[in-house]
């Protein structure tokens, strides 16, 4: 009877209660919070030390890739982005030279270390990119600056207010043109009702005229020829005597 009450308590210790669950949790949990805030504060530091250049012209034909293989043998780079040209511009520039490719405008790249970033673009600033002879952008200048305190993040922040500006300003002439649609096509329809009444007015005018034809009907009355005076001199004048007879008289 001894050796289960001894195994009953070895399983008594060997089990964690639920208080003590809840404390292993909790440490675990503060251990990924430490792990977490320590990662931020590397990255915050690497983010500090990055620096941006921002690139006025992109020569035609170069695309990230080719960006990046140029630069990369300066410093290290850590993020690239091109602003790809208007469709206007576009159409332009494939009119002029024939081109399929894509077409960017301008370009921002980060390099990992801001000293670098910034003697990158003192040195390069106005100088041939070079490369090779038969490259198209073989004779083509650098166009790039040093941004002073300006971090990827600011970018991102640009970028997403050009994109709202620009899905705005889509929005409003979206509505305008809607409106005027609108409004052309409620002056059609009241032109189009207009032109049905007056359709309309004719048609009846015309069978009116058609069905009911009224003649102007003059009656001519004889009339008799007033009595001029000597008439009543002309007659003959009546005896009394004549009259006694006809009418009795004594």
């Amino acid at each position: 009877m001894e050796a289960p009450e001894e195994n009953n308590e070895i399983d008594a210790t060997t089990v964690p209660s639920n208080e003590e669950k809840t404390e292993l949790e909790s440490k675990l949990k503060l251990k990924k919070k430490l792990k977490m805030k320590k990662k931020l504060e590397k990255e915050t530091e690497k983010a500090q030390k990055r620096g941006v250049c921002y690139l006025s012209r992109i020569p035609p034909h170069m695309d990230h890739v080719k960006l990046r293989q140029l630069l990369s043998q300066f410093g290290d780079i850590q993020r690239i982005f091109l602003a790809p040209q208007a469709s206007s511009a576009r159409v332009q520039i494939k009119r002029a030279r024939a081109s399929q490719n894509q077409a960017y405008s301008e370009g921002w790249v980060e390099f990992a270390n801001k000293f670098v970033a910034k003697r990158v673009a003192n040195n390069l600033n106005g100088e041939q990119i070079g490369g090779r002879k038969r490259s198209s952008f073989y004779y083509d200048l650098w166009n790039i600056k040093y941004l002073s305190k300006f971090k990827w993040d600011d970018l991102t922040e640009e970028l997403a207010f050009k994109r709202a500006t620009r899905e705005q300003k889509v929005a409003l002439e979206l509505s305008a043109a809607k409106k005027e649609r609108d409004f052309y096509k409620s002056q059609v329809d009241q032109s189009r009702a207009s032109n049905a009444i007056e359709e309309r007015l004719k048609k009846k005018q015309k069978v009116q005229q058609d069905s009911v034809q009224v003649e102007k009907v003059i009656r001519h009355f004889p009339q008799t020829k007033p009595i001029a005076a000597d008439a009543k001199q002309s007659k003959t004048e009546l005896s009394n005597d004549f009259l006694d007879t006809v009418f009795g008289g004594s």
